[in-house]
């Protein structure tokens, strides 16, 4: 059950260190330590799964091209991106809590769910190949790894019933390399990454101090590190609408116990550690989340068994490198499942909190959150962040819900 989880935060995880430049391996080290980080933070109540955030991918970029291909205000800003959150954090223990319910009704959290899983959708048709000039035994291959999913989780018994994700893995890989050896189609399956792989490997490291062979960068707190601070406004939205959906799975609040003090501290160390270390910023991801929908195992053992894994992972070469051998549509395959679970989640809130759309302020905070989610819609703060997707829906609906007039039934006018 921990490989699955494996399976899937791997592909994201090390895509944001490909497009930023950081080591893979540091990556995939700072995602098992930070999960750790976290589950200790939260006294183990919550089944969260820290991977790579795509966030920050911009303003790191923009401080490192800043500062000539220096990494030095990028790691800065990403540890006090995470020392943000901690004070976020210290903020709401001491306020308290009970503004969580007032701000986060129903008819806020079911359209930000729905968000959160249909924003990721483009993405899953994306790599299953459904698209303009897709390759056709890709979508073959897609289809096979979804309908065994479907069907192990629907007809399995016993233990196949709980690894459904991972079984799908392995027919779809099957099929991958099957379909092209039988003259059906172009290669899936990419072997490149075992030619640079070896047995043992350390994690490429970056340290603000000088440490053996690890690379050194300098604490630098220039503007090219504080540009990189608003975007925690961003990912703290995403922090909470991500805690909301997986709360709503395995239904508990996990915003109230263990506290969304606990969980926004421990996310915050989490970054702040692999910031530190030369790593990505960490962020709660929804595909461990889809899978905890699918087999309805929501054990914070399962999860840090995951991210024992991966720590062993990021110093072992082949094995890291048969991982990135599996091919988009598989992965594809697996995220339709995984994504229309966290967005069917959302209209689960609706209907069992009994959402009533005659009435007028319930239509127009849902329609704002789905076409300001879903449409691409981005309001700028600043040269290197800015609000967009599941954030900005959030932050419009909270702030129509505290603004419109309540429902006056006199005053309804059925349409």
């Amino acid at each position: 059950m921990s490989i699955q989880h494996v399976f899937a935060m791997f592909g994201a995880t090390i895509l944001v260190p490909i497009l930023t430049g950081y080591p893979v391996s540091v990556a995939i080290f700072a995602s098992g330590v930070g999960t750790l980080i976290y589950v200790f933070c939260t006294k183990r109540k919550v089944p969260v799964y820290l991977g790579s955030s795509f966030a920050y991918i911009a303003a790191v970029i923009y401080a490192v091209q800043a500062m000539g291909g220096d990494i030095s205000a990028a790691q800065t800003g990403l540890v006090l991106v995470g020392l943000v959150y901690v004070a976020v954090a210290l903020i709401i223990k001491v306020v308290g809590k009970d503004w969580i319910d007032k701000i986060l009704p129903p008819i806020v959290i079911g359209p930000m769910i729905a968000v959160i899983g249909l924003g990721l959708a483009g993405s899953a048709i994306s790599n299953a190949g459904f698209v303009k000039g897709g390759e056709f035994n890709g979508i073959v291959v897609a289809i096979l790894t979804f309908l065994t999913a479907a069907f192990i989780s629907t007809k399995a018994k016993g233990f196949f019933k709980i690894i459904p994700f991972l079984c799908a893995i392995v027919v779809g890989y099957f099929f991958a390399w099957l379909l092209p050896t039988l003259g059906f189609g172009p290669a899936i399956i990419d072997f490149s990454a075992f030619e640079t792989a070896s047995f043992f490997q350390v994690p490429e490291f970056a340290f603000p101090f000088a440490l053996g062979d690890f690379k050194q960068y300098d604490l630098y707190f220039g503007p090219e590190t504080l540009a990189m601070l608003p975007v925690a406004i961003v990912t703290i939205s995403e922090h909470i609408g991500d805690h909301t959906v997986l709360g709503k799975i395995c239904g508990k609040n996990f915003l109230k116990d263990p506290g969304l003090d606990r969980t926004l501290m421990g996310d915050g160390i989490a970054t702040a550690v692999s910031g530190f270390i030369g790593g990505p910023a960490n962020t709660t991801y929804g595909e461990n989340t889809g899978v905890i929908g699918m087999t309805k195992i929501g054990s914070v053992y399962v999860i840090m068994g995951a991210a024992v894994i991966a720590i062993v992972l990021s110093f072992s070469g082949y094995v890291s490198a048969a991982i990135q051998t599996i091919p988009n549509c598989v992965l594809g395959g697996m995220g339709i499942m995984l994504y229309g679970v966290i967005a069917s989640n959302g209209l689960r809130v609706l209907v069992d909190n009994q959402v009533d759309f005659s009435q007028q302020r319930n239509l127009i905070i849902a329609s704002a959150m789905l076409v300001i989610g879903l449409g691409g819609a981005v309001f700028p703060l600043g040269e290197v962040a800015e609000l967009s997707g599941t954030a900005l829906a959030a932050i419009v609906g909270v702030v129509l819900n505290l603004i419109l007039p309540a429902a006056d039934a006199e005053h309804e006018v059925e349409l």
